[in-house]
């Protein structure tokens, strides 16, 4: 019988895993680098450390930068800080931008049920939110004050990011975020209808019926944005 990989490494086996590619490694500077907040492994009851493949990864991204690109620990403090948030690292002086990402899953043109899956987890500073989408913090105060964004804890979600971006290319039509109140409006709409449907599914406790709830939760999410989008649609082609 195949005994199971553990989910985590002892310092030791750290060392040997770093040592092909930085012969000057030493468990000292492990500890070191885990006193400056670089990585931070988790504790067994008695004491010892426990790394993670993402402890080793980081540890990685560390040496690397150090030796090739000759950066000061709190210049990689900061770039491992934006890659946590979902961001790219920034120039230096700069301000760190969210990643390149591929374009929502669509259908003939029409979001697929796949682009209302759960996004990858980006954490944006109100700074990085206005420079990325382009908005004026005037525009982002009202787009609050109306809840069409929200900030979550301390920073904005990849949510947040692609309003903005939608609302910074409106303005350029002259159309303003109290304008869009009616928005927000329809979408509240469109979520306690979901919500609805989903309510049988979300009280019973089986993983099986939590499966299904997130699938009907995204299939109904991406009828309403194709209804929305065919309604608009029809109401402009409408002979005048």
């Amino acid at each position: 019988m195949s005994v199971p990989a553990r989910a985590y490494l002892s310092i030791g086996e750290v060392l040997t895993k770093l040592r092909g590619d930085f012969s000057d490694i030493t468990i000292s500077k492990i500890r070191f680098l885990e006193s400056e907040g670089l990585i931070e492994p988790q504790r067994t009851p008695s004491g010892y450390r426990k790394f993670t493949t993402t402890d080793l990864d980081r540890l990685r991204y560390v040496l690397l930068a150090q030796r090739d690109q000759y950066l000061p620990l709190k210049v990689i403090k900061e770039n491992l800080d934006a890659l946590d948030r979902g961001l790219q690292p920034a120039a230096q002086g700069g301000v760190p931008s969210p990643r390149p990402t591929l374009g929502l899953a669509t259908i003939d043109g029409e979001f697929a049920p796949a682009a209302f899956a759960e996004q990858s987890e980006m954490r944006l500073s109100r700074e990085e939110l206005l420079k990325a989408s382009g908005l004026e913090d005037s525009q982002l105060v009202e787009l609050e004050s109306f809840g069409l964004i929200t900030i979550r804890g301390r920073h904005y979600d990849s949510d947040a990011l692609s309003v903005a971006k939608a609302v910074a290319e409106m303005a350029g039509f002259g159309i303003e975020p109290r304008h869009l109140r009616s928005f927000k409006s329809a979408a509240d709409r469109e979520i306690g209808l979901i919500e609805q449907v989903i309510t049988p599914f979300t009280r019973q406790k089986s993983t099986e019926a939590k499966a299904r709830a997130e699938e009907v939760q995204k299939e109904i999410a991406s009828l309403s944005v194709r209804l929305h989008a065919a309604l608009v649609r029809g109401g402009l082609n409408r002979p005048r």
